[in-house]
């Protein structure tokens, strides 16, 4: 059993991660913004109304568990979602830092996977631009300050091209896992559902087979 900290927990991928905890029987404290928000309640779950993003806050909430997983998403309605994620992202790491836990699990984007050589999902001109401030936010982040981040243990977990967005509710426990490289099938498409995704994540949490990298999956 793993006692972890889990940021957005009442998100769309948030809460698929924290059934999948319960489900394996994982111990979870949940960072939630209002108790008006938790949807799920089981004794293996605690929530805290706390602010993610406040250093000092985090670290006292993650010292002494095994992880911290952050589904942190300030909102695809939120007209500062690209300035918040950029802004907020380092706090969580220095929070997770701070507190001495030694991983810290992100969920990540797919804008910055390859969809072919030297071209990522967000170079293609394909995503909706409702989608532009959170993707693009959550990929420089990953890019710019991520990948030069030596104090922690983390990874950055790309979900397929479409998540959870052509069926819902199916967990089927099976996914494949790349790099940095798009996972499609063999139909041309690349899809995870959110209930995988989440077993793909809590699987990492388990056996620990990434450190300080991105990796994604997909059917």
């Amino acid at each position: 059993m793993k006692n972890v900290l889990l940021i957005g927990a009442t998100g769309f991928v948030g809460t698929a991660i924290l059934n999948e905890l319960v489900a394996r029987g994982h111990k979870v404290t949940a960072i939630v913004r209002s108790m008006e928000s938790v949807k799920v309640k089981n004794p293996q779950i605690e929530y805290v109304v706390a602010d993610a993003t406040n250093p000092a806050e985090l670290a006292a909430l993650a010292k002494g568990k095994d992880a911290v997983i952050s589904a942190y998403n300030p909102g695809w309605g939120n007209p500062r979602q690209y300035e918040e994620t950029l802004e907020n992202y380092p706090k969580i790491v220095e929070g997770a830092k701070q507190s001495g836990v030694r991983r810290l699990l992100i969920v990540g984007g797919a804008g910055t996977l390859f969809v072919k050589p030297g071209v990522r999902l967000i170079d293609t001109g394909t995503l909706p631009a409702e989608w532009l401030p959170g993707v693009k936010s959550l990929g420089e982040f990953y890019l710019n300050t991520l990948m030069k981040e030596d104090g922690i243990d983390w990874i950055f977990f790309s979900p397929a091209g479409n998540l959870g967005n052509m069926t819902t509710g199916v967990r089927t426990g099976k996914y494949r896992l790349g790099k940095d490289d798009m996972l499609f099938d063999d139909k041309g498409e690349s899809f995870i559902s959110v209930e995988d995704y989440a077993v793909a994540m809590v699987d990492e949490l388990e056996q620990e087979n990434h450190h300080k990298e991105r990796f994604t999956a997909a059917y």
